[in-house]
This record gives C-alpha cells, sequence and structure tokens, in this order.
C-alpha cells in the first residue's frame, strides 16, 4: 500500500530536502549525495519512494521532478518559507501581535526569512539595537516606524542626520506631541535640514518599532494582549529589506508629511 503523499513529503527530511535540491533542474546523484550529506545506501531507498509516487524520475545517474512533483514544488516552497521563519521562535512569534502587518505582507512572511530573537536584560531595555544603530552610520537611508518616543531619538537622530544618513520616519500623534513639547528645537532643526522626513499616521499602530536600513529589517512588537515587550526580531538579507520596505510604503501611504513643528 502506497503511502499518503503528505508522508511521502514531510515524513522524510531526506524526501523533503531531495525535492527542494531538485526545483533548480536535472541534478547528478553525486551533487544530491553531496548537498545532502548522505550516502547512497541511505538516500536509495527514499529515491524509490519518490519515484514510486510519481514525484522523481531519474535516468543515467541524472534525477528531476516530474510534473507532478514540480505542481507539488510549487505549492510547498511558500509552505517552507514560512516554516523556515517561525521555526524555533514559535513563542516569541505566537505571542506577539502580528495585526498590524497588511494580509498581502502576511502572506509573504516567509520573505523576511530567519531572523534572530535578541533577549535584552532590564539593564539593556532602553538601549536602542545597537547592530542595527552602527549598520545605519554606514547606511544611505534610515526607515522607521515608530509608536512610542525613545529616549535616544534626540541624540541619534541628529548624529545620523549629520553623518549623511537621511531619515524617515513615521509616527503617531503622541510622539508627535512629545517632539514638539520636549525637544522641539532639536527636530525642528532637524527639518529644516530636507534630509529628515516625518509622517504622521492618523492611525492606531499595533506595533512598537519597525525600522530598515540598508542591513538590517527590525520588528519590535507588542505582545498578543498589547503590552510593550523590549525583545525583538532582528532581520537580513535583500528579501527582508524589500519586505520591510513594502510594509514601510503601506503606512506610508496614509501618512501625512510634517514639514514644520
Amino acid at each position: 500500500m502506497k503511502k499518503s503523499l503528505l508522508d511521502v513529503i514531510f515524513a522524510s527530511e531526506k524526501r523533503t530536502n531531495m525535492l527542494l535540491l531538485l526545483q533548480d533542474g536535472p541534478t547528478e546523484m553525486e551533487v544530491i549525495l553531496s548537498e545532502l550529506e548522505a550516502t547512497r545506501p541511505a538516500l536509495l531507498p527514499q529515491v524509490r519512494i519518490l519515484e514510486d509516487h510519481h514525484l522523481v524520475t531519474g535516468s543515467n545517474d541524472i534525477y528531476e521532478l516530474t510534473v507532478l512533483g514540480k505542481q507539488i514544488i510549487d505549492k510547498m516552497r511558500p509552505l517552507m518559507g514560512t516554516l523556515e521563519v517561525f521555526d524555533g521562535d514559535t513563542d516569541y512569534w505566537g505571542t506577539h501581535n502580528l495585526d498590524f502587518i497588511p494580509p498581502h505582507l502576511l502572506k509573504r512572511i516567509r520573505e523576511i526569512g530567519k531572523c534572530k530573537e535578541v533577549k535584552l536584560s532590564l539593564t539593556e531595555s532602553y538601549q536602542l539595537n545597537q547592530d542595527v544603530v552602527r549598520s545605519t552610520f554606514m547606511s544611505a537611508s534610515f526607515h522607521v516606524i515608530t509608536s512610542f518616543f525613545h529616549p535616544d531619538y534626540p541624540a541619534v537622530f541628529p548624529e545620523m542626520n549629520q553623518k549623511g544618513v537621511s531619515l524617515y520616519i513615521i509616527t503617531t500623534r503622541h510622539v508627535l506631541d512629545t517632539m514638539k513639547e520636549y525637544h522641539y528645537e532639536i527636530f525642528d532643526r532637524l527639518l529644516k535640514t530636507g534630509s529628515f522626513n516625518l509622517f504622521l499616521y492618523p492611525e492606531k499602530m499595533d506595533l512598537q518599532v519597525v525600522a530598515y536600513n540598508d542591513y538590517y529589517l527590525l520588528l519590535r512588537l507588542l505582545t498578543s494582549d498589547g503590552h510593550i515587550d523590549v525583545d525583538h526580531m532582528q532581520c537580513s538579507g535583500p528579501d527582508a529589506l524589500e519586505w520591510g520596505k513594502e510594509l514601510f510604503e503601506h503606512y506610508l501611504k496614509d501618512s501625512v508629511q510634517i514639514r514644520e513643528l
């Protein structure tokens, strides 16, 4: 009796990885063995199962996906990418609010890849992410969506601006009022530079901070019950940065630019 296709695909890591490997086209067995770090005797029984279920075909020690295999892999890739994002960090993702992400980007959350959870001690809890800060000084621009006023903003934003980094900040009425009341001169001066771009988002933000520069995407999320959490996710790679850019643009389209305080 044949296995179900779900068992064939997911019950064996070797079978899963071979299918993913073959998505790039016909591949010699020696290359497959090297990529999967497997021996021929260990892999061949799994190959036979894939062949018996018409997912893979082979000739002259070269294997490729069948039409059926290609159809399944096309649907399987997004799922595997999403699993990679959440795998090992389900406690974080499962206890934080993701409602701020528009549906079209939530469906593509696999694009941010495997992120690193940054856990902060009590003494570190009010620090900005140092990897992001340092790399921003080497970036052309820094984009931030923020619903709270960090005490380091009045110091670090002018310093970034002086180093030639273009700043784009989307924030809430509460944060804007804090800038006006307590740090008017600093932010008024920044706005007059022409490279500090401030935008007011008129609706509620269900997030703490989303930021990206040329190197990192940072996601500092609220918990599921709306509480602040200092722990956050740090992601990298071109796809993660592009995803962050699209999220920023989603909030930007409903925001109003602030030209003077």
